[in-house]
């Protein structure tokens, strides 16, 4: 498929989705949300599988948010407006998509992550920004409420008091403070993003199928209460065990070498 607002690449096991309308700092619109489901979905497909994941934006931004001048899709069933008329449609089957992946998602976060820029650059398992980039709610700023899953992972992140100042103040979060609230993995310099994100993705390609498994058990635990999450683990444990990976792992172990995962 052919994309016009996003770049997919592939760098070996590893692929990239690039945000790619720097005019607006990648703004999302409808057009670019279909597009990102389209290349998640085409990344668990078959021949184009791959073992991990970069999301990044092009040019001086992440992701901005929302593009408000799309205008599109923001009408019920009556002919109302509806902010949330986008959510049901787009934005909550996206940031289902980017959680729900089989493969491990490092988000490189280049200038603004505002709005939904900010909730699928926070989706990454691990989260690496360049030292000029922040993170924003900018709900507040325009008389709206948080979306894109961000309600539920900034008081998980980083605890309720911050979460409510994020999100009732409408301040920008640098990187370095995103480093420090627990909020981000890596804080680095702007020309090292990339090369960093990819080096930490190169290494998830290179492990095992159960990496996959270890985010999904992670994931799990955001919302299962205990005895839920050990039946959950031991169903992860049992996927896990059938695995080419576990079985080489062992003989790695017992070989006292270095294992050899293929990802299966």
């Amino acid at each position: 498929m052919s994309y016009e607002k996003i770049q997919l690449t592939r760098h070996g096991d590893v692929a990239v989705i690039t945000l790619n309308d720097p005019q607006t700092l990648n703004a999302s619109s409808p057009d670019m949300a279909r597009e990102l489901i389209a290349a998640l979905s085409e990344l668990d497909r078959g021949e184009n599988a791959v073992r991990a994941l970069v999301i990044t934006g092009a040019g001086r931004g992440f992701c901005s948010g929302a593009n408000l001048q799309s205008g599109s899709g923001y009408m019920d069933e009556h002919g109302g407006f509806d902010a949330g008329a986008l959510l049901d449609s787009l934005y909550n089957p996206l940031v289902n998509a980017i959680r729900d992946l089989a493969i491990p998602v490092v988000t490189a976060v280049n200038g603004a992550a505002a709005g939904i820029g900010c909730s699928i650059a926070l989706l990454g398992d691990l989260i690496v920004a360049g030292e000029s980039a922040y993170f924003l709610q900018a709900f507040s700023r325009i008389g709206l409420a948080p979306d894109g899953g961000s309600s539920y992972l900034l008081p998980r992140l980083i605890g309720k008091a911050r979460a409510m100042e994020m999100a009732l103040l409408g301040e920008k979060i640098s990187a370095a403070q995103a480093l420090e609230w627990g909020l981000i993995n890596r804080c680095v310099p702007d020309g090292e993003l990339m090369p960093q994100a990819l080096a930490l993705a190169e290494r998830l390609a290179s492990g095992p199928a159960s990496l996959g498994m270890i985010r999904k058990v992670v994931w799990a635990a955001l919302d299962a209460d205990w005895a839920s999450q050990l039946a959950y683990e031991r169903d992860m444990q049992r996927a896990a065990g059938r695995t080419e990976d576990f079985r080489e792992g062992v003989a790695a172990f017992l070989g006292k070498r270095s294992a050899a995962f293929k990802g299966r």
